[in-house]
C-alpha cells in the first residue's frame, strides 16, 4: 500500500469551518522516558522535533458536542505561539500549515486520528471581530 505513516492534507480537509484556539501550547509528555518528577518531552519519531499540542474547537456546527474539541500537535524545536486573540471574538481563530492525519484505533475500539502540524498561524483570511 502507498500510504504509510502520517497522511498529508491541507487545513480546510480537517476544519473545513475553521477553528478555534481552547487553551494554551504545552509540552506532549514521553511517557516511556518520563518517571516520577522527571518530566521528558516527547519527539517526534520521523522528525526528531519536540512536540507540543494546543485544544482546538472545531467550528463545524454538524458536530456534537463531545466531538468538537481536539488537540493538535505542532512539531517545532522552541513553543509555538498561538496567534493574537481578535477584539470582539470569545476564541482565537486559528489555522496551521504542514498537516498530517495519521488513523488509529482508540481505547475503546473506535477509530481516531492523531492530528499534527508544523506550523500555526492567524487565518488567511481573519474574521474581523468588533471594532
Amino acid at each position: 500500500m502507498a500510504l504509510q505513516g502520517p497522511i498529508p492534507v491541507h487545513f480546510h480537509q480537517v476544519f473545513p469551518h475553521g477553528c478555534y484556539t481552547v487553551g494554551d501550547v504545552e509540552p506532549v509528555k514521553d511517557f516511556d522516558a518520563s518517571s516520577g518528577d522527571r518530566f521528558v518531552q516527547a519527539r517526534d519519531k520521523q522528525s526528531g522535533e519536540l512536540v507540543w499540542q494546543i485544544p482546538v474547537m472545531d467550528a463545524d456546527p454538524a458536530l456534537k458536542a463531545a466531538q468538537k474539541t481536539v488537540a493538535v500537535k505542532i512539531l517545532s524545536p522552541v513553543q509555538p505561539t498561538p496567534p493574537q486573540p481578535v477584539n470582539g471574538l470569545p476564541f482565537t481563530p486559528v489555522e496551521f500549515d504542514g498537516l498530517t492525519v495519521t488513523p488509529y484505533v482508540n481505547g475503546s475500539g473506535r477509530l481516531a486520528y492523531s492530528i499534527k502540524a508544523r506550523e500555526m498561524h492567524s487565518p488567511r483570511t481573519a474574521t474581523k471581530g468588533a471594532a
